[in-house]
């Protein structure tokens, strides 16, 4: 029982360092949920490295035992580290923090942070499979028991990260205490009684007296190494993000994730003056105003010069505006003080669906940016929940990257998308172009009206101070020369909506990006484009049919059996992630849930698991069993693309429905894994060759699933056709184990 629970630390440690790793990567990726799936692609494959590499060593070494302390110990040293370099690995490779990086440099960075603490943690599984498998009578179910100890471990790492661990502690703080109860752990495997407990002793000690000041040194040294010359007021995670304020003389900026999203007493002053004044002026007489974020700052501060009744500014994250009080400036001093001002913290895709008010203007201060959480205010989706929310002759404002000079397809196609979508939506689309384009919407043709003469006009009518509004000015801004540029620049762009379950805007913001940082690696992100579900048939059709028609070994199980666990990982990691995205399109708080939602789709591996565990040895016609499992995943794919489509717009569904679609996914890995190892073990007597098979099987499946599901499938195909995928790929492991093996073989004209 001991070996068992030791496991079970093992499993806890695995999940509290991988979303820990997850987190501070995220923070220098931009918050960008989409590359969650690289992280852990790189997680899964060095796992799986670990897993085999392992399996294979493991039976050369005469003291197996000896093997599993080493690398437990050594996966205890080695986790403080990466977290530290997660932290800082921009500063190591000579990247300033606030560059953004490209998609290969995710790869590599993630991969290379990944590496040490996750190949380890892969060794300890094969390494505990023969260790429990030397046990008297514990050969069957080595591996069954292995992989559900350690799902339970899973599972409780992360409810105890997301609800005791992150809201209390810093991220040093909780791997240290983890570090140290491996540490301890593997000391009660020392022979010697004696020895046995001055090394527990030993490691209490330490604890007692280092893991603080190391865990403070850690926190402090980091945070210096990554923000560089930058003066670092506040470090702080809240539920939403991480918040980082900095000081430069007598300027604060406010970083959201990595992304300065609000920066005074000095802003930007051309876009919080354009912004901040023109939609106001599309509008004859606005009295009730909704800004979406970002508003402090500048641009509440310029709303609040007219003669408004009301002004909500709807900020999800509490952290944010207690931090701008914190630090206060003489600009953000008085949009708080003004009386108008109504600060809601809720989401405010939420506030929009549940709210009864209504506006005369909207002002969506977000920016496009390449993740979900962005991107979910500019869907077709979102701009009919606005609609519902305007008074007659009210209008929606928002902005997107742009040019004067030259539009990039890219770029053609970002502001395409949304552009497209809000005349999808909206009678009236009116758009000011220049180096950010202000689109305005409206179901009345008011705003086809007003020229740089009313606003002149409107200006001088209500007092309104201006600097650069100038009628000179207005008149170049508001020329219909860069109104015809802009359009004729739009003719060859896409004609695609941006959705909610579609994101055509997040794979344009991608390529953005990757041009700008990685020329080369471009070229190639931008073939990926031409994707569709047809050339992905076609290729999972073709290996299908190698693999039936393969001329050596047709009646051994070795190869369908594997190919099945690798589709079943691809599944389980595609299917845990659009569930996930999913998440974050309906809720956009990700990053309070990240550790949950990963302990509950664990949590469904774990029940799958014991359940066909304890039934393993009652199950007679085993291969039988797993076609059925195999069809029963395909089904569920189906299904999970038909409700994700059903979710529709606005709050989506409830919480709970979510927990449940991530369960059964994990539930049916859970199912497949010991029963693919009963299977295996019966093709080879090695315990810890199988379980290395296999797993790294499972997980290369996950990784593959990992660096394409988010980046690639996910933007260019949707959810839907996405699930579709999973579909076709489960249909084809299934035709393979039912057209090979001896067990029933109907190539080989064998009854089971």
């Amino acid at each position: 029982m001991t070996f068992l629970a030791t496991i079970f630390i093992i499993g806890l440690s695995g999940i509290v360092a991988q979303i820990i790793v997850l987190r501070e990567l995220l923070v220098n990726f931009y918050g960008n949920e989409l590359t969650i799936g690289v992280i852990l692609a790189n997680w899964v494959l060095l796992e799986a490295l670990g897993v085999f590499i392992a399996g294979r060593v493991i039976e050369r070494v005469k003291n197996k035992l000896n093997v599993f302390i080493a690398l437990n110990i050594l996966f205890s040293l080695i986790l403080p580290f990466s977290v530290y370099l997660a932290r800082v690995f921009k500063g190591v490779i000579g990247i300033p923090f606030s560059e953004a990086v490209s998609l290969s440099t995710i790869f590599i960075s993630s991969l290379a942070v990944n590496l040490p603490f996750a190949f380890l943690h892969g060794a300890l599984f094969s390494s505990g499979c023969k260790v429990y498998s030397l046990m008297p009578g514990k050969r069957e179910d080595a591996i069954g028991k292995i992989y559900t100890w350690e799902m339970l471990g899973t599972i409780s790492g992360g409810i105890i990260l997301a609800y005791l661990f992150i809201p209390r502690l810093n991220s040093f703080q909780t791997v240290l205490i983890i570090s140290f109860l491996n540490l301890a752990l593997a000391a009660l495997f020392i022979p010697a009684q004696k020895i046995r407990y001055v090394s527990l002793g030993l490691v209490a000690l330490l604890f007692i007296l280092f893991v603080n000041p190391l865990a403070n040194y850690l926190q402090e040294s980091s945070i210096k190494k990554q923000w560089g010359a930058q003066e670092v007021l506040e470090y702080r995670n809240s539920h939403y993000a991480n918040i980082c304020v900095t000081r430069k003389m007598q300027q604060y900026t406010f970083f959201y994730n990595g992304i300065p999203v609000i920066t005074t007493p000095f802003p930007d002053r051309q876009f919080t003056e354009e912004f901040g004044n023109l939609p106001l002026l599309f509008h004859e007489a606005p009295a009730d105003l909704l800004v979406a974020g970002s508003g402090i700052g500048g641009l509440i501060r310029q709303a609040l010069k007219y003669p408004i009744v009301r002004l909500d500014y709807v900020e999800i994250d509490p952290l944010l505006i207690r931090m701008l009080k914190k630090y206060p400036t003489p600009l953000s001093e008085a949009e708080f003080g003004d009386r108008r001002l109504n600060i809601i913290h809720t989401d405010p895709r939420l506030f929009l669906k549940t709210s009864a008010r209504h506006y005369d203007v909207i002002l969506i201060g977000l920016s496009s940016q390449a993740d979900l959480s962005f991107n979910r205010f500019f869907t077709q989706e979102f701009f009919a929940l606005t609609q519902k929310r305007l008074k007659p002759g009210g209008l929606i404002a928002l902005w997107m990257p742009g040019s004067l000079t030259y539009m990039s397809r890219e770029l053609r196609d970002l502001n395409s998308s949304v552009f497209n979508s809000l005349k999808a939506v909206y009678k009236y689309v009116r758009v000011i172009p220049g180096d950010y384009n202000i689109f305005i919407a409206s179901d009345s043709n008011r705003i086809t009206q007003v020229n740089a003469s009313l606003i002149s006009e409107r200006l001088t009518k209500e007092h309104i101070p201006v600097g650069l509004l100038i009628p000179a000015y207005l008149e170049y801004r508001l020329s219909q020369k860069w109104v015809n540029w802009f359009n004729r620049e739009l003719e060859p762009a896409t004609q695609e909506l941006n959705r909610d379950l579609r994101p055509v805007a997040v794979y344009e913001n991608l390529k953005i990006t990757n041009n700008k940082f990685s020329p080369r690696f471009s070229r190639v992100f931008n073939y990926f484009h031409h994707l569709n579900l047809k050339l992905i048939s076609l290729a999972v059709l073709l290996v299908t049919l190698a693999l039936i028609f393969r001329r050596k070994s047709r009646r051994n199980l070795k190869i369908p059996v594997s190919y099945a666990i690798f589709t079943t990982g691809f599944f389980g990691m595609t299917a845990s992630l659009l569930l996930i995205f999913a998440y974050q399109v309906f809720y956009g708080y990700l990053y309070q849930k990240i550790s949950l939602l990963t302990a509950v789709f664990m949590a469904g591996i774990a029940a799958g698991s014991i359940l066909i565990t304890l039934n393993l040895k009652q199950i007679k016609h085993k291969r039988r069993r797993l076609i059925n499992l195999e069809a029963l995943i395909a089904v569920f794919s189906l299904v999970l693309g038909l409700v994700i489509a059903g979710f529709g717009a606005g709050a989506g569904p409830g919480i709970p429905i979510f927990y449940i679609l991530l369960f059964i996914p994990g539930l049916l890995m859970g199912l497949e894994f010991p029963l693919a190892g009963k299977i295996y073990l019966a093709e080879q007597d090695s315990a810890g060759s199988a379980s290395g098979i296999l797993y790294a099987s499972d997980l290369i499946g996950g990784w593959l699933a990992g660096v394409s599901a988010g980046v690639v499938f996910l933007p260019i195909l949707g959810f839907f056709n996405t699930c579709l995928l999973l579909l076709i790929l489960k249909l084809s492991s299934l035709l393979v184990l039912m057209l090979q093996g001896r067990d029933g073989s109907m190539l080989n004209g064998h009854k089971e």
